[in-house]
């Protein structure tokens, strides 16, 4: 079964627009992506963590180029019928222009039907968050390249604060409004912490918000967070670090204790049957 990029993007803009909050969970290649298909969630969405540990690379700043996360995102699009949400950084670009020409390139070659872009410099040894103004303007930037493609494209502005360390509820509140005045679909603060924070950026704008629910020691529930607000809950690189992690536990039971316990729950999984359940497209 094909199902054409109109038909996602239509479907994921009304999953923004229906009562309740969903689940967007992140996978980092075709395969991972194909097992979410299958376990029947609505959407998926990228990571650049999964992305740069995967090409054995650090997450952040320069760990890939903007032509091989958009390469990533064709071939998770490509493996599944569900909308696919584009974890696009900064846009591989400091300036207005170079975002926009970023979600054009994204969305038509690609394949996404949404995408997000953030505050966050990306650039070690500068200040690590744009000047207000600056900011404003790259999400403007952002929303009217997405305005211009030949299907809804939902436009998410991260305002990167508390994930470098600024922990200034009131400059994160500042830019998130400014974001959503800019044209914004979705609103999302990464790395606050309490459900309170969580509350407060929910009030303080009118367009959905999304949460990253795959931090080390999420405190949250879907349901306390669906209570609060949230529209939309990402895991980040949560899953991918579950995935890697076990993986490195089993291979160093087998280094140290010589066994093989490690493949007693593996069996418990049919990744064959997940993986090529008839209704994904191969």
């Amino acid at each position: 079964m094909t199902i054409d990029q109109h038909s996602k993007a239509q479907v994921f803009k009304a999953l923004h627009e229906k009562d309740g909050t969903f689940v967007i969970p992140n996978p980092w290649d075709a395969g991972t992506a194909r097992l979410l298909t299958s376990l029947g969630f609505p959407a998926l969405a990228t990571t650049s963590a999964g992305l740069a540990w995967s090409l054995g690379m650090p997450d952040g700043a320069g760990a890939f180029s903007r032509d091989q996360a958009i390469e990533n995102v064709r071939q998770i699009a490509q493996a599944t019928p569900l909308p696919v949400s584009a974890d696009f950084e900064n846009g591989y670009g400091h300036t207005p222009e170079e975002v926009a020409e970023g979600i054009r390139k994204v969305a038509l070659e690609g394949g996404a039907v949404g995408a997000s872009i953030e505050d966050a410099t990306s650039v070690s040894g500068s200040a690590p968050i744009y000047d207000f103004q600056l900011a404003v303007e790259r999400i403007h930037a952002a929303v009217e390249a997405a305005r211009t493609l030949p299907f809804p494209f939902v436009l998410v502005a991260r305002a990167e604060n508390f994930c470098h360390g600024i922990t200034d509820m009131e400059d994160t509140l500042r830019r998130l409004k400014a974001y959503e005045a800019a044209g914004a679909d979705v609103l999302f603060a990464p790395g606050i912490k309490t459900l309170d924070q969580v509350r407060e950026v929910c009030q303080a704008v009118q367009k959905p918000v999304n949460v990253n629910a795959g931090i080390m020691n999420a405190p949250w529930t879907v349901a306390e967070l669906s209570e609060a607000g949230v529209k939309r809950i990402s895991l980040g690189a949560g899953l991918v670090r579950v995935a890697l992690a076990s993986f490195v536990q089993a291979a160093q039971e087998l280094q140290k204790a010589g066994s093989f316990s490690f493949m007693k729950d593996a069996g418990k999984v049919n990744l064959t049957d997940l993986m090529f359940k008839e209704h994904i497209p191969r």
